[in-house]
């Protein structure tokens, strides 16, 4: 699985720039069912309902809207009808002015098992634009001639999970009834287009020298990159679907270790080598700002007070960061969970309220209803705002594979300079 939670939201995008546009065509689909089922570690195993969490979408006296109750755990139908996706595909192409760029394949099922795949892929080499599959595990294909059916229609770029080299890993892990085939499509489609692999790690299972062969093995495909995803089993590690833990007594590697994990990887290898929820060892991403003290001096300064809420995993850079445009200003609180975007409302239960400023910022994406945040904070008789700091301060390993420094640091010094003008306005003294 890569960047499945960026794709949540089904939309098709046909945004123009500079009369270069990009579509995205969503095939429908339902993780577990419509992907040759669950792999054993998949975020989606042992979903359950949920109340819905609030988030930046809901109303503000209405806690619920379709992306925190449904699009958060891809509840949707099963694959669209081909005839319907041409349709709706058609539909969006009129709206488009300018070039086609880009075409890419999406879906909360697994293209590579959409019935109709063939006759999908046909329809749009049509369009003789660049094809692009946004996440495949390759577990539908049967027969590695499909790989030269893709080159040849005009496939320009594939994000394949591949968890191992070993086709008897694949089959035990990943459920796939054909490792061999899936393996060999991938070194058929490493030779001609641009290829990334997505390895979800597991520890005894899949890392350490296990984990180097592998990669090892990716780059001998001649495949683009690696994006390692570390296996995620707790709450704290952002399974907040009521879904944990979906390995029983499977440990789990920290922050910090799986960050030493990449650096091994990349060590091992040449081509670019990055990791979620740490680190892209080519860029020093996350937070690549606190090693450029002259960039931070160009920051706004900090002149009001606030606390700022965040996960474990940001805090240290987010202090750091915000310490050096202003000391004693901004209060850099981390929840117990690692990934900021997905706090919920249970995390900010656990805050000492006593520590808060009034002014408390969240970040954008949190999972969290506003008017229910300004509630349980301001419990204890001092009001408090609520504020939704940027959607994004730097960019993770998923989101840095096709970035360089330079978009990284730009990045970070859009999403500071917000945060920074955030505190400013609403902050207090």
């Amino acid at each position: 699985m890569i960047n499945r939670s960026s794709e949540s939201i089904r939309r098709y995008n046909t945004n123009s720039t500079d009369n270069v546009a990009q579509l995205t065509v969503d095939i429908g689909g339902r993780p577990g069912l419509d992907c040759g089922g669950f792999c054993s570690y998949c975020y989606f195993k042992h979903v359950r309902d949920t109340e819905p969490f609030g988030c930046r979408y809901c109303l503000p006296f209405t806690k619920g809207c379709e992306y925190c109750t449904k699009s958060i755990r891809e509840g949707y139908s099963g694959f669209r009808d081909l005839k319907d996706v041409a349709e709706e595909t058609l539909a969006n192409l009129q709206m488009i002015s300018g070039s086609l760029d880009r075409v890419t394949i999406s879906g909360g099922g697994d293209p590579s098992c959409y019935p109709a795949f063939v006759d999908l892929i046909e329809l749009l080499a049509s369009l003789e634009a660049p094809l692009h599959i946004g996440y495949t595990s390759g577990k539908g294909f049967s027969d590695p001639d499909i790989a030269d059916f893709l080159i040849d229609a005009g496939m320009a770029e594939v994000s394949f999970t591949v968890f191992s080299h070993r086709p008897e890993l694949r089959a035990t892990y990943m459920h796939d009834p054909s490792p061999e085939v899936s393996l060999e499509v991938f070194r058929r489609l490493g030779s001609a287009i641009d290829l990334y692999a997505a390895v979800i790690v597991i520890p005894g299972v899949n890392d350490g020298d296990e984990l180097i062969r592998t990669a090892q093995w990716i780059e001998s495909c001649g495949a683009k990159g690696i994006i390692l995803m570390r296996f995620a089993n707790t709450y704290e590690q952002g399974l907040i679907l009521k879904n944990s833990p979906i390995i029983p007594d499977q440990r789990i590697h920290t922050v910090r270790e799986f960050e030493e994990l990449v650096n091994a990887v990349k060590k091992a290898c040449t081509i670019r080598i990055s990791g979620t929820p740490l680190y892209d060892a080519d860029l020093s991403s996350p937070f690549i700002l606190v090693q450029e003290p002259s960039l931070i001096s160009r920051l706004p300064s900090l002149t009001k007070k606030a606390t700022v809420i965040t996960g474990t995993v940001a805090e240290p850079y987010i202090s750091q960061i915000l310490n050096q445009c202003g000391p004693g200003f901004a209060d850099v609180i981390a929840v117990r969970k690692e990934i900021a975007d997905l706090i919920t409302i249970e995390d900010l239960n656990a805050l000492d309220l006593s520590l808060l400023h009034e002014t408390i910022i969240i970040p954008g994406r949190a999972f969290v209803h506003d008017k229910e945040a300004t509630d349980l904070l301001s419990a204890d008789g001092t009001f408090r705002t609520v504020v939704r700091g940027p959607d994004m301060l730097t960019a993770d390993g998923e989101t840095s594979m096709g970035m360089t420094k330079t978009d990284v640091l730009a990045m970070e010094m859009e999403g500071f300079s917000a945060l920074i003008r955030c505190i400013n306005q609403y902050g207090t003294g």
